[in-house]
């Protein structure tokens, strides 16, 4: 629950609440209030929790899973607007104050039809010419941030092309890598009630505007030991800032040594992320459907993924799920699920 209104009304309906609220019921303002003022100290207060855990032995950090979640925002994904549709607006609307003021401009000479007040109006299109300027300003500084990601992405490729071409003497294959485009696209959206939040794909199909929640939890306890909320639509990219959190967590709370995840985080730099901070990736590869099973992660690097994984699992179990040291099955990817649609959800 994280409405300030909710937890007021809470007060007065929940016994819980009423309980931590000491029988008292504080008006949603004061609540708002109170978060802002001292969101810093309440944030050190989950920390303590965790302290707290660990000292009476129900927080283990050794294996953490990450997850994701759409959590909606307080506004409709029909209020977003875009790039395009504001630039055609702005049109019309400029239009519209130009016959308003040669309305204005004659209204000494001609008769002025009943029930058009002309400087209501006026001002009404200004104001709102205002705020699409700004609307589309917004637009365009996200754009000039995408065209400086999406330029650095685009310079390391073509250095790793040509740092492949020195090396083989070989020009690689495929096309160059196209560059980015530069400018807003006529797509490109802005929510006018919450500008913050992004349309995004949810649960069950369809697309509603959302913030991205994820959070690291203690697999033992299911304790929260990160959490973030993002604007970016999948999580793939929201690994490595999860580990720089979990860093920062005390010394007394332990280690983290295997991040468990699912396929939308799988990628060879995450892989590369989790290693270098010491931690053993879980994270299941994509499956691709073929002639020999259900499923085959056929890339070098998930064959490689693979095989770290094993071996992570069991420097941690101290085995392979019981197996013997000869056994070949060891050289299995034990931690990876696969799905069969003809016999539902089955393990290595």
């Amino acid at each position: 629950m994280f409405s300030s209104r909710k937890l007021e009304r809470a007060t007065h309906d929940s016994v819980a609440f009423r309980f931590i609220a000491a029988n008292d019921h504080p008006d949603h303002d004061t609540i708002a209030t109170f978060r802002r003022r001292f969101l810093p100290g309440i944030e050190a207060l989950f920390v303590k929790v965790l302290l707290l855990a660990r000292e009476m032995g129900v927080l283990s950090l050794g294996t953490a899973v990450l997850d994701g979640t759409k959590i909606h925002a307080n506004a409709s994904r029909h209020s977003a607007l875009s790039y395009e549709h504001a630039g055609k607006i702005e049109a019309l609307l400029k239009a519209d104050v130009a016959d308003l003021l040669a309305r204005a401009e004659a209204a000494d000479q001609t008769a002025v039809p009943d029930g058009m007040p002309i400087p209501a109006e006026l001002a009404r299109g200004e104001g709102r010419l205002e705020k699409l300027a700004a609307a589309r300003a917004k637009i365009e500084a996200r754009a000039r941030e995408r065209f400086a990601r999406d330029l650095a992405g685009h310079e390391a490729k073509r250095a790793a092309r040509a740092a492949k071409t020195a090396v083989t003497s070989k020009k690689p294959g495929g096309k160059p890598p196209p560059p980015p485009a530069e400018g807003p696209l006529p797509a490109d959206q802005i929510n006018l009630t919450d500008e913050e939040s992004r349309i995004m794909p949810v649960a069950g199909g369809g697309f509603e505007q959302c913030y991205n929640a994820q959070a690291a939890v203690a697999a033992d306890s299911l304790l929260v030991i990160a959490a973030n909320v993002v604007q970016a639509p999948n999580g793939k990219q929201q690994i490595e800032p999860m580990l720089n959190d979990i860093d920062t967590l005390p010394d007394e709370l332990g280690k983290v040594n295997t991040l468990l995840a699912d396929t939308g985080y799988f990628s060879a730099a995450n892989v590369a992320a989790c290693e270098a901070a010491g931690i053993g990736p879980l994270i299941a590869p994509r499956l691709r459907k073929g002639k020999d099973g259900p499923a085959a992660a056929s890339s070098a690097v998930e064959r490689a993924f693979r095989s770290r994984s094993v071996a992570a699992g069991e420097a941690n179990t101290g085995g392979s799920h019981g197996a013997p040291a000869e056994d070949p099955r060891r050289q299995e990817p034990l931690c990876v699920t696969q799905t069969d649609s003809r016999a539902g959800v089955w393990h290595h």
